[in-house]
C-alpha cells in the first residue's frame, strides 16, 4: 500500500510517500480502505514542527480526518461489516461523556498515526458510520472541523432559533458554524479580509459579512448589526489577537468557544470578559457520541460540507501548501485513489 509519512517535521517537504505492506486487523479491529482525507490547521502545525506530539511514533502518518470503507474485519467485531462506509473519530478513546486527559493522547495524526494512507487498521470503537448522501470527500471533512463547530454551538449550551453566531474567518470550522446556525434557525455573522469570500459565505447562509481588513474595529460592526446587543455565541479561531474584540462583540452573558492551537503564548486581558459576564470555553473537537448525533442532523437536513479544492493523493504536498496559503474557503481535501 502507499502511505505518507513524516520522517521529520521541519516542513511540508518532509512529507514522503512510501510503499509498505498492508496491515491486517486483529481482535476488535477493522481494516479501512481510506478514500479521502481532509486537512486541518493542526496538520500544518505538525508538518512544520510547531505542534507538540508527545510520544508520537517516528515517521508519523499525518492527518486526523478521513473517510473510507471497511475492507476486512477482525475477530469479535460487531459494530461494522465489510463494505460499511466509516470515518475515524479524532480522539480514538473518547467515546462519550466529558473530555479526560487520557483521551488526548489518542488523537490521530499527532500522538498516534493518522489517516493519510491507502489502508489503516483501527479499533471498531474509534469509528462512526457516515451519512449516505455524502461522498467520501465530503465525509472526510466531518471528524474535526464539523464536530468542533457542532460542539461549540450545541455541546454545552444549545444554540436556539433566533440567536446570533459570530464566526471568525472562512476556514472549515467557521463555514460549518454558518451552516449549523442556519439549521438551528439562528443568524450567522462571518468575518474575512476578502469581500469575495464574504459574498460566498453569504451564499452559504451567513446573514452578514464583516471585512476586518477594511474595518479594524470590526467588533463595532458586529454590535451595530445586533442593535448594540452583541452576539450570543462567538466561534473564536483567531487566538489571543482577536479574543479581546470577540469579547466586545459578544452580548452580556454570551459565550465564546476557544478553538485551535492559536492561543499558545498569547496574553489576554480578562476585564471585558468579566465585565460582560461571558462564558469562555475551550473546545477540543468532541466525542464519538457527539459525532453520531451531529451525523444524524447532517443526514436529516441533507447538509453538504463546503469543499474548496480536492487534490489527488500524489499531490498531498500541494494540498498542504494550498491550506498554508489561506486562500481557501471551507475544506481542503485529498482523494486517496
Amino acid at each position: 500500500m502507499r502511505v505518507y509519512r513524516l520522517p521529520k517535521t521541519d516542513g511540508i517537504d518532509d512529507l514522503t510517500m512510501v510503499e509498505e505492506a498492508t496491515p491486517r486487523p486483529g481482535r476488535g479491529q477493522v481494516l479501512v480502505r481510506m478514500r479521502a482525507a481532509s486537512l486541518n490547521y493542526r496538520d500544518l502545525m505538525v508538518a512544520t514542527g510547531r505542534f507538540s506530539q508527545g510520544d508520537a511514533p517516528n515517521a508519523l502518518i499525518p492527518m486526523s480526518d478521513g473517510a473510507g470503507e471497511i475492507a476486512e474485519i477482525g475477530s469479535d467485531v460487531d459494530r461494522f461489516a465489510v463494505g460499511d462506509r466509516v470515518a475515524p473519530i479524532f480522539m480514538q478513546a473518547w467515546l462519550g461523556g466529558e473530555l479526560k486527559a487520557r483521551y488526548n493522547v489518542t488523537a490521530l495524526g499527532g500522538n498516534v498515526n493518522g489517516v493519510l494512507s491507502e489502508y489503516r487498521v483501527l479499533d471498531q470503537q474509534g469509528l462512526v458510520g457516515i451519512p449516505e448522501h455524502l461522498s467520501f470527500e465530503e465525509a472526510a471533512t466531518l471528524p474535526c472541523a464539523a464536530l468542533t463547530a457542532w460542539n461549540t454551538l450545541f455541546g454545552e449550551r444549545v444554540l436556539k432559533a433566533g440567536e446570533t453566531v459570530l464566526a471568525l474567518g472562512t476556514g472549515g470550522v467557521s463555514i460549518f458554524a454558518v451552516q449549523f446556525a442556519q439549521l438551528a434557525g439562528a443568524q450567522a455573522i462571518i468575518t474575512s479580509s476578502s469581500d469575495a469570500k464574504l459574498e460566498r459565505a453569504k451564499d452559504l447562509g451567513a446573514a452578514y459579512g464583516v471585512n476586518y481588513a477594511k474595518n479594524p474595529e470590526w467588533q463595532n460592526d458586529v454590535l451595530a448589526l445586533t442593535d448594540g446587543e452583541g452576539v450570543d455565541v462567538v466561534v473564536e479561531v483567531g487566538g489571543a489577537g482577536t479574543l479581546q474584540r470577540s469579547a466586545q462583540a459578544a452580548r452580556f452573558g454570551g459565550s465564546i468557544g476557544l478553538i485551535g492551537s492559536s492561543f499558545a503564548g498569547g496574553e489576554v486581558n480578562p476585564a471585558p470578559i468579566m465585565r460582560r459576564g461571558l462564558r469562555l470555553r475551550g473546545v477540543r473537537i468532541g466525542s464519538r457520541e457527539m459525532f453520531e448525533a451531529m451525523n444524524r442532523a447532517v443526514a436529516a437536513h441533507g447538509l453538504k460540507p463546503v469543499i474548496d479544492r480536492v487534490f489527488p493523493f500524489a499531490e498531498a504536498k500541494a494540498a498542504y501548501r494550498h491550506l498554508e496559503s489561506q486562500k481557501h474557503l471551507g475544506k481542503v481535501v485529498i482523494t486517496i485513489e
